[in-house]
């Protein structure tokens, strides 16, 4: 059974040691550089929740859910503005599944156990739900539709901006 636990000092070096296939790697940070971007929104109206995915007691994945993503990202000096459906809004920031467990069905399983810790409101209410993904991932274009995620126009950089209304 998946569950999620939160990124300690106990399980921190078993969940950056994941990693997915070589070709897999422009679409999803290394769980390290993740779990670093968590620790650095810290001063920031930006909130980080790093989990590591767990069947059992055996770590296969990394998530990273997020609270208004965008004051984190925004950068007026690059004329960066990140999309509007980040502003106080939660955001699947990471998901990644370790190369010797994907094509389990975690996917939809990891994507229901983060939907129902957001509608927890850790962070209190909101509208949607976004997620950004590269325009070659199939596979994670195709997992974010069938959750219901809409395509909505906005990109993140070069990334498809999808989102889910709660």
């Amino acid at each position: 059974m998946l569950h999620l636990v939160q990124i300690n000092h106990k399980n921190v070096w078993d969940i950056i040691d994941l990693k997915v296939f070589q070709y897999q790697k422009s679409f999803v940070a290394p769980n390290w550089a993740s779990i670093v971007q968590a620790y650095s929104v810290r001063d920031t109206d930006t909130v980080a929740f790093p989990f590591g995915i767990y069947d059992d007691k055996k770590p296969v994945g990394f998530l990273m859910i997020g609270f208004n993503e965008s004051d984190a990202d925004r950068n007026p000096e690059e004329g960066f503005e990140p999309p509007k459906v980040y502003d106080n809004n939660y955001t699947i920031w990471r998901l990644m599944i370790d190369k010797r467990y994907q094509k389990r069905g975690y996917g939809k399983e990891v994507l229901t156990l983060a939907l129902e810790f957001i509608r927890t409101w850790p962070c209190g209410n909101a509208e949607y739900c976004a997620v950004s993904y590269e325009p070659e991932n199939d596979v994670a274009r195709k997992l974010y539709l069938s959750m219901g995620f809409e395509e909505n126009g906005e990109t993140d950089g070069d990334e498809i901006v999808a989102a889910l209304k709660l």
